[in-house]
């Protein structure tokens, strides 16, 4: 791994921040290098930049968290009627979000499980680089086009005590298409879901980080267990160390300052980005590849 600590600062910085905010980190991973030319840091190194991630949602929503594992006795007993009806308490309302985000997991598990090592070989292989960024480029300007849609059409009233099984099917399954394709955005597909959903815009995000920590969490176990099988030098061993902690910090402000932001203001800002930065990989592929 040739990276410098300045680069991997810059890609934890880039994870942290396009983990969260909904203009991809998958796209950036692969984009951020490509156009700055910084050598290719490896999938182990991607993949344990969810450590950091995993660490801000797990600090942010601690609380959330711990309500959960408190209510785990009551999601067990009788979860029929703990889902078919509005939460009466504040520990149903956690039994009842425990069982949505396990629920709304499933889609992205199974992508995971099923076809991650195809897409690492479709958008991570050197044979393939210019085409990835133009499916990047692509994507993140089709996303855009549809959270403009879900601000412009849907309406933002509902709060996360109405959330239902049907909610957490349908934006599981916007997690598990971003899955699919870098560009796309987890937290932009399953934000945008929200709000075709009717959700407002901070309620949206909130269940859109809780629903991704199952999934960013196997991220980085996965790493853990290739990082503890390869026969890296102790320089490497503090590369990964630094980019996971650049990521932590930075993956807890974006949280913290986009639930603040969308609490008065729409994502237009981030549709704005995504076609800009879009079109700009196109026309920087067009220009190398000519």
């Amino acid at each position: 791994m040739d990276l410098s600590f300045i680069e991997a600062i810059i890609l934890g910085l880039v994870q942290g921040l396009t983990e969260f905010l909904p203009i991809s980190s998958s796209g950036h991973l692969i984009a951020v290098p490509w156009l700055f030319n910084i050598p290719s840091p490896g999938l182990a190194f991607d993949a344990s930049l969810h450590l950091g991630t995993l660490a801000a949602v797990l600090v942010y929503f601690r609380n959330d968290f711990a309500a959960m594992a408190r209510a785990i006795p009551r999601a067990v007993r009788g979860p029929r009627a703990l889902l078919a009806s509005p939460p009466e308490t504040e520990r149903d309302f956690s039994a009842k979000l425990l069982w949505l985000i396990a629920i709304g997991s499933i889609p992205g598990a199974i992508v995971g499980l099923t076809l991650e090592s195809r897409i690492e070989e479709l958008y991570h292989s050197d044979d393939n680089q210019i085409r990835a960024i133009v499916i990047v480029a692509i994507a993140m300007m089709a996303l855009g086009l549809a959270l403009l849609a879900a601000e412009r059409f849907a309406r933002h009233q509902r709060d996360m005590d109405s959330l239902r099984i049907r909610d957490a099917v349908i934006i599981g399954c916007a997690q598990a298409l971003a899955a699919l394709v870098p560009g796309v955005s987890r937290s932009g597909a399953t934000i945008t879901a929200g709000l075709f959903r009717e959700f407002k815009r901070a309620d949206a995000a909130r269940f859109s980080f809780l629903l991704g920590a199952p999934l960013i969490a196997g991220a980085g176990m996965k790493s853990l267990i290739e990082i503890a099988g390869s026969n890296f030098s102790n320089r490497e061993y503090l590369i990964f160390l630094v980019g996971i902690l650049t990521a932590a910090v930075s993956g807890f402000f974006a949280i913290k300052y986009l639930l603040r932001y969308l609490q008065t203001r729409s994502t237009l800002i981030f549709v704005g980005y995504r076609l800009a930065f879009g079109l700009l990989l196109l026309l920087v592929a067009f220009a190398r590849s000519s």
